[in-house]
């Protein structure tokens, strides 16, 4: 007889709505997430998105785990785009203690072919953004929030610097502004939260992937960040809502 499991499981469901007048509060994908906190302090994430508008639709699948310090050890990606293969890649982190080192990443996708990427960090970096509206949650975790609010820029790689991470995956990197804005308790369809309420601005430099990025405010849990609720303005006008979330279990 084995031991019973020692880690802690955290599942949910976020709904993807548009802010369009000609689409306002039509659904427009969703994102089940579930998220596993190991007994030694390391988490492993896992995320399957489908963004149905705008045209062309991406469904986007995600494994990505951090060790005991929030430090990226390692990511599996794979795209589809309008219902076709995109892409697939696997990322290996090899950092100090002071997160620098480099990234590895083996790709393959009908655009790129086979692909080898080393790409040294040169110096340290905040996180890896991996795309899924969990993942933006969980890279709130950097920010140092003792001070009240606060904004910063952090620097951060990911596998594509697309807006919707709709090309394929190689080592990308962008820059960012984060602010932490304050706390709030929110009501959603999943129940009432203490939140942390962040945003991310794009309004420096080159903008991601070329192009600014739009203002993005979201509310997390305090405990786990767990995204509750948040939304996008400018040219890409969408809401983001936490519809469902299983209490934490272990084993």
């Amino acid at each position: 007889m084995t031991d019973r499991m020692k880690h802690r499981r955290v599942r949910g469901r976020i709904r993807y709505t548009s802010k369009k007048p000609e689409m306002l509060d039509q659904v427009r994908g969703d994102e089940i997430f579930n998220i596993t906190h190991h007994s030694d302090g390391k988490m492993t994430v896992r995320a399957h998105c489908e963004i149905h508008d705008p045209d062309p639709t991406v469904m986007r699948d995600i494994v990505y785990s951090t060790d005991e310090n929030f430090n990226p050890m390692d990511c599996h990606v794979r795209l589809t785009v309008g219902d076709e293969f995109m892409g697939t890649g696997w990322f290996k982190f090899n950092l100090d203690e002071n997160r620098s080192g480099s990234i590895e990443c083996e790709s393959y996708g009908p655009s790129i072919g086979r692909l080898s990427q080393r790409t040294e960090t040169n110096g340290p970096f905040d996180g890896f953004g991996t795309h899924p509206i969990i993942g933006d949650a969980q890279m709130c975790r950097v920010i140092d929030r003792s001070g009240g609010p606060t904004r910063r820029n952090v620097r951060v790689f990911l596998p594509s610097p697309d807006h919707r991470g709709a090309t394929p995956p190689i080592v990308s990197e962008v820059n960012i502004g984060l602010e932490y804005v304050g706390d709030e308790t929110v009501t959603v369809e999943a129940g009432s939260f203490d939140c942390y309420h962040f945003r991310y601005v794009d309004d420096e430099g080159p903008g991601m992937g070329g192009t600014q990025h739009p203002s993005y405010d979201m509310w997390v849990t305090k405990d786990d960040f767990i995204f509750v609720q948040g939304g996008v303005g400018g040219y890409m006008a969408t809401w983001y809502e936490l519809i469902e979330l299983d209490h934490p279990t272990v084993g």
